[in-house]
């Protein structure tokens, strides 16, 4: 029998069910009234979140994913995750190395917040016009709003 917290298997199950690209195991480890973010997913509740997986699941080329630093109590918990896969905008390849911390009600993850340098990540994606203006407002605004559009256009 593992002495591990069971909030430790739970973040462990979200990320290996990443990693097989199942977004439908990865939201079963959510509650129904989930709220996520991160820099590009700013503000999403619910169902929201559960399709933003769904959309990346159903998107990902040449991707992988690995994780580690798993910690968990009863209230909260953390992670470190990099995700590898070519962004299909540009045929970029990104490495995005990721801070993940969650809150647990009822041995669901309620929240969940992911960190990441988004002008490294628009260097990855965008090249150049990442490398000159990523660190702009107006461009990861850009970034977030062009997000915003493809999660409304997969959910319809």
């Amino acid at each position: 029998m593992s002495d591990r917290h069971p909030n430790v298997h739970l973040i462990e199950t979200f990320y290996r069910a990443f990693q097989a690209l199942d977004a439908d195991a990865m939201c079963a480890c959510y509650a129904d009234h989930i709220q996520f973010s991160d820099p590009v997913f700013t503000d999403l509740k619910g169902a929201d979140a559960g399709n933003m997986w769904r959309m990346l699941c159903s998107r990902a080329q040449d991707f992988s994913l690995t994780f580690d630093g798993v910690e968990a109590n009863d209230q909260s918990g953390k992670a470190h995750w990099v995700a590898t896969y070519v962004f299909s905008q540009t045929g970029r390849t990104i490495v995005n190395d990721i801070q993940a911390s969650f809150v647990f009600e009822n041995g669901k993850i309620v929240q969940h917040r992911d960190q990441f340098d988004l002008w490294k990540w628009s260097r990855q994606a965008l090249g150049l016009k990442g490398l000159l203006l990523g660190w702009s407002g107006v461009v990861q605004n850009k970034i977030r709003q062009q997000a915003a559009y493809g999660l409304r256009k997969f959910t319809k």
